[in-house]
């Protein structure tokens, strides 16, 4: 991989420069105005998978979202990788809080600050790179399929259909995804575990209209009230969730399966002081690292209802609505947890509201083996550019179609991500370090050697 690796290096600023223009297209899939830059988005990355050499690149129709396809088959005999990735981002909003607005892409302190810049452009891209110097300078060791989304951020809910309808279009060996995060830039690890995710809206009303909180206040219930005494019934004095059967299928882990999970390292004072925390909180008698991997959860996302414009109006609105996730550990399936949501929520409901209850998208968690030669490849890989054994890791976040990738292709994914923690994802000033994007570029070539090596 010499002559990759020197690519790589002499081409580092036209590389960023790509990265850039990438990070400038408004590939907001949530809201239908960015429709157009979502398109052009795919079409950006269409035009530079063709531009690395890879063949039958095209915008695959989907009922969402074209999905970015090219391949690049060197001999049929060698193993097949399958990248995935998405183009689409969260919204900006708000963007007020922004420090540089959030499609101006700029470096300060060492960090490329935009939206998208770590989740998912710039992580993907790193591949479009790599792939990039290996077939440039003829090292490319083993065949190679991409699929680029756009509608990650809203789960995801043609892909699936995509994936049984081209399935052997896209016949693999392994899948590699680069949107997770590692422990530190001197902590290298590979993340093993994702939680799942069940997304949820409510809607409380009470009368047929807003009302004049003075003549009706007292006499008719204020949803909003209501519906923020039902959602803080929804965890104990423990923080313990009280939705019936919600456990059942948790998968509990052994003392020294909790021993290996705790032993990475983590400062809890840097965390707090990191986030401007006074102290942290969550289920009872579990870690904080715990909390955010191996635990399920109920947080809600939004919450809305009455008059929130300037000044004041004294009134008694007539709905409240907020939208609720749950995080999933192994065992627990969204649907049914979506179920028991939903049945809970309108029994909790006092007779002087109604409550409607939608589910929106939801994904399984995920535990990828570390036993397999793929894996034992992108530890060697990272142990190459990093100079450590990378540790396995557990993640709170979810990619729903890693599950789908499994049942559907039959394949085991390697969660290959080079991102941190205090990236910012979903929320202003989302920033992606220089030093992890170049790392990525470099580490990725050496996945593809060792994995071509051990297959052998």
């Amino acid at each position: 991989m010499e002559k990759t690796q020197s690519f790589i290096n002499t081409n580092k600023q036209q590389f960023l420069d790509e990265l850039f223009d990438l990070l400038r297209i408004q590939s907001v899939s949530a809201d239908p105005k960015f429709k157009g830059d979502v398109l052009k988005a795919a079409e950006f990355l269409a035009d530079k998978l063709k531009v690395a050499g890879m063949n039958n690149v095209e915008l695959m129709a989907t009922d969402g979202n074209p999905i970015v396809y090219g391949e690049k088959i060197i001999d049929a005999s060698k193993p097949t990788v399958l990248v995935y990735g998405h183009y689409d981002v969260q919204p900006a909003d708000p963007y007020e809080l922004w420090t540089s607005p959030p499609f101006e892409p700029v470096i300060r302190d060492e960090k490329i600050f935009a939206r998208g810049a770590c989740d998912d452009k710039g992580q993907t891209y790193m591949h479009v790179k790599a792939i990039e110097a290996m077939i440039a300078n003829d090292e490319l060791p083993c065949n190679v399929k991409v699929i680029i989304e756009g509608e990650e951020e809203v789960g995801s809910s043609n892909l699936s259909p995509f994936l049984k309808k081209y399935k052997e279009k896209l016949k693999a060996d392994v899948v590699l995804i680069s949107d997770t995060s590692m422990i530190a830039n001197d902590c290298p690890s590979i993340t093993v575990g994702l939680r799942g995710l069940s997304y949820m809206e409510v809607e409380v009303t009470s009368s047929n209209r807003d009302l004049h909180s003075g003549v009706y206040g007292g006499a008719v219930a204020n949803p909003i009230n209501v519906l923020c005494e039902m959602i803080a019934s929804l965890k104990d004095e423990n923080k313990h969730i009280t939705i019936p059967s919600f456990y059942n299928d948790v998968r509990e882990l052994s003392a020294d399966e909790r021993i290996a999970l705790n032993s990475s390292p983590f400062n809890l004072d840097e965390y707090k002081k990191e986030l401007n925390l006074a102290e942290v909180e969550g289920e009872k008698g579990y870690t904080t690292l715990e909390r955010t991997s191996i635990r399920p959860t109920v947080d809600v996302n939004g919450i809305w209802g009455g008059y929130i414009g300037e000044g004041a109006k004294t009134v008694l609105p007539a709905k409240a609505n907020a939208k609720i996730s749950m995080r999933l550990v192994p065992n627990q399936n969204s649907e049914k947890i979506s179920n028991l949501f939903a049945e809970h929520f309108k029994k909790i409901a006092p007779k002087s509201v109604t409550v409607k209850v939608t589910a929106h998208h939801g994904g399984e968690p995920v535990i990828t083996p570390t036993d397999t030669i793929a894996y034992r490849a992108a530890s060697k890989a990272m142990e190459k550019t990093f100079g450590i054994v990378p540790l396995p890791g557990y993640e709170g976040g979810s990619i729903p179609i890693v599950a789908s990738f499994e049942s559907i292709l039959g394949l085991k994914t390697i969660l290959f991500g080079f991102g941190l923690d205090t990236d910012a994802l979903h929320s202003p000033n989302e920033n992606y370090g220089l030093f992890n994007f170049y790392k990525g570029i470099e580490t990725i070539p050496y996945f593809y050697k060792y994995y071509a090596e051990m297959s052998k």
